[in-house]
């Protein structure tokens, strides 16, 4: 009885909060009332914008193909750049066909270091369900939470690409879906000769918290994924590595708003995990199909477990959840490219288990993986860990090899 009148307030509060910032979520009301399991129901709502609608015939095209491209312009850069918006043919969780976008940002100012320009791969922590929430559609309008790291590398005179990672349907926390479509937005960009980059450009990649599992997951797939791209060095911070380590740390907890939003995202991409919801939860994710970050966030307060919002209490041992977890784990497969993570040592929302048990799985592999453990929580880490790993991501770019083997720095 509680949990239920904690997932009634819950959804009142996300409805009121929404109604006051102008972020609406469009649900019809005969739904709420006697919700179904229909996938469509809890996608988000259409831009209304055709330019990411995939082309005629897309799905025939090989991944990282590009579709249609288009300028736009970013506020408050510090460096003069030049963005073009590119839409791409990726590949989904289930290894269908699918059209994301992303945008890739380039100084104006010739690079004049050796080789080819370097592209960095920046991937927002972009946490949301809703496309205005994805950085194709904040970065122009000048609310991209993170434009301030953008810049710090656009200061190296570094091109930078960042991408829609979740791809069309907004699959918050969905591994493969984030890692095909950093990789294909790299190939998109590289190979447009337009855009003033070469397909042998060195590749960094980067991201934290959400943006750390499209970079870890881009890592591992490439080197079957994508092995022509020329990927140096990745960097990720605060890394959500595994549901298993989640479900104890967020779930029911302060971060519950954004641990139930990563549970629709995969929902997204795994429509048959919504069977496993009652109507409470079909409902919650109706309300929340189109809401950012920052509404999600706050239903934390109501720390309401999952549970809460499943036909059976003990649902997170359903065989069909737990495949669906074991797929979406980083670690599994090795990367080629050297690894530089950062993990707050005081993180309770991403516990240092997750890196720590990512490090000694990808070594036990073969890979070159650097573990620096600072202190601090899960936000303070993001502001002191960024410079640190985009210094060790300017050392790859510029030709100074990794340090071989793996290595633990606590600091």
């Amino acid at each position: 009885m509680v949990r239920t009148r904690l997932a009634s307030a819950a959804l009142a509060l996300t409805a009121a909060l929404a109604t006051c910032t102008g972020m609406t979520a469009h649900a019809d009301p005969a739904d709420l009332i006697d919700p179904k399991p229909d996938p469509p129901l809890y996608l988000p709502t259409p831009l209304g914008d055709p330019w990411f609608n995939a082309t005629s015939g897309f799905e025939a095209t090989a991944p990282g193909t590009v579709l249609r491209d288009r300028e736009v312009s970013i506020p408050s850069l510090s460096v003069s750049t030049r963005t073009t918006q590119l839409l791409f043919r990726s590949t989904d969780s289930k290894d269908r066909p699918i059209a994301a976008a992303t945008s890739v940002i380039v100084p104006t100012a010739p690079w004049t270091g050796g080789g080819p320009r370097p592209v960095i791969s920046y991937n927002f922590a972009i946490d949301s369900l809703g496309n205005t929430c994805a950085p194709s559609y904040t970065l122009p309008r000048g609310t991209g939470a993170e434009v301030n790291s953008v810049a710090s590398l656009l200061e190296r005179n570094f091109a930078v690409v960042v991408t829609d990672y979740q791809g069309p349907r907004q699959a918050y926390s969905a591994g493969l879906v984030s890692g095909h479509t950093v990789l294909d937005s790299l190939r998109a960009a590289v190979n447009r000769a337009e855009l003033g980059l070469r397909s042998t450009a060195p590749i960094g990649i980067t991201g934290y918290s959400g943006g750390a599992i499209a970079s870890g997951w881009a890592a591992q797939l490439a080197p079957h994924y994508a092995p022509e791209l020329n990927i140096v060095g990745v960097a990720l911070g605060g890394p959500p590595t595994d549901y298993t380590i989640l479900h104890r740390s967020l779930n029911g907890q302060i971060g519950s708003g954004l641990y139930l939003a990563a549970s629709t995202g995969l929902a997204r991409e795994y429509p048959e995990l919504l069977r496993l919801y009652n109507a409470n939860g079909l409902r919650l994710m109706q309300v929340n199909k189109d809401q950012c970050g920052e509404i999600l966030s706050v239903q934390g307060i109501f720390m309401l477990p999952i549970e809460a919002l499943a036909k059976d209490q003990n649902s997170f041992t359903d065989p069909v959840i737990r495949d669906v977890i074991a797929e979406n784990r980083m670690g599994a497969k090795p990367p080629r490219a050297p690894i530089f993570i950062y993990q707050g040592l005081q993180d309770y929302w991403i516990p240092k288990e997750g890196a720590e048990n990512l490090q000694n799985e990808w070594c036990a592999a073969g890979a070159s993986v650097r573990l620096e453990e600072l202190p601090g929580d899960h936000p303070t880490v993001s502001t002191t860990g960024k410079p640190i790993a985009f210094d060790w991501l300017a050392d790859r770019l510029s030709g100074t090899p990794a340090a071989a083997g793996c290595s633990t720095v606590i600091r």
